[in-house]
């Protein structure tokens, strides 16, 4: 009995074996030329090189698409679509670290607005500090202006003249590190407005638009 019964079980084997072997014998390949002739073979045929071709079980069932060969300008335009769809990944990415960041800094809008007032303060000591350099700049002006009358006719001395001219670059440069602090002003509130926009959209915009979103009752 065992013994037929392992008959039995080789036999069911090698049929299984004959009839996925003859299936694979019987795939095909089915596309269309450029003629618009309609091919089905065993291997590809060279009529459709390069063009879209479906491979058919032995029961004619489509069990694999071949696409057909990208022109130049297809190709191109894959891979421009591929850069785009990369760089909208990226810029995404980017702005998800920039959310979390800010929620990370701040933990309401008051301590938002206090870093903003921070800022500002911050801001306002350095335009003084720099009005203060400027004030003694302008003295120290003043004073190397006495000084050089004395040489009205004759030389100055090579170290007067150094100090004038340093004195004109530092007057210099403190006026335009002054006028920039005062832009600052603007930039600063720019910066917090934009903050304060991004958290409130993140903090309430979210429960703001399920609570419309909600069947009223």
């Amino acid at each position: 009995m065992k013994t037929l019964r392992t008959a039995a079980l080789s036999c069911a084997a090698l049929a299984l074996l004959l009839s996925t072997h003859a299936a694979a014998q019987q795939r095909m390949y089915k596309c269309v030329d450029a003629k618009g002739k309609v091919y089905y073979t065993q291997v590809p045929p060279k009529e459709c090189l390069g063009r879209e071709a479906e491979v058919l079980s032995g029961q004619g069932r489509v069990t694999k698409r071949i696409e057909s060969a990208l022109t130049p300008e297809q190709q191109a335009a894959r891979e421009e679509e591929r850069k785009k769809q990369l760089e909208q990944e990226i810029v995404a990415r980017e702005e998800k670290r920039r959310n979390q960041a800010l929620l990370n800094t701040y933990s309401s809008e008051k301590d938002l607005e206090d870093a903003r007032a921070r800022a500002l303060k911050d801001n306002e000591l350095a335009v003084r500090d720099t009005e203060k350099h400027i004030a003694d700049a302008e003295k120290r002006k003043k004073a190397l202006e006495v000084e050089k009358e004395f040489y009205v006719k004759k030389p100055m001395p090579p170290k007067l003249v150094q100090d004038i001219k340093n004195n004109e670059v530092e007057l210099r440069n403190q006026r335009e590190l002054l006028a920039a602090k005062k832009r600052q002003v603007a930039d600063i509130n720019a910066k917090y407005d934009e903050d304060k926009r991004r958290y409130v959209e993140l903090t309430r915009g979210a429960p703001a638009a399920a609570a419309r979103a909600a069947p009223k009752k």
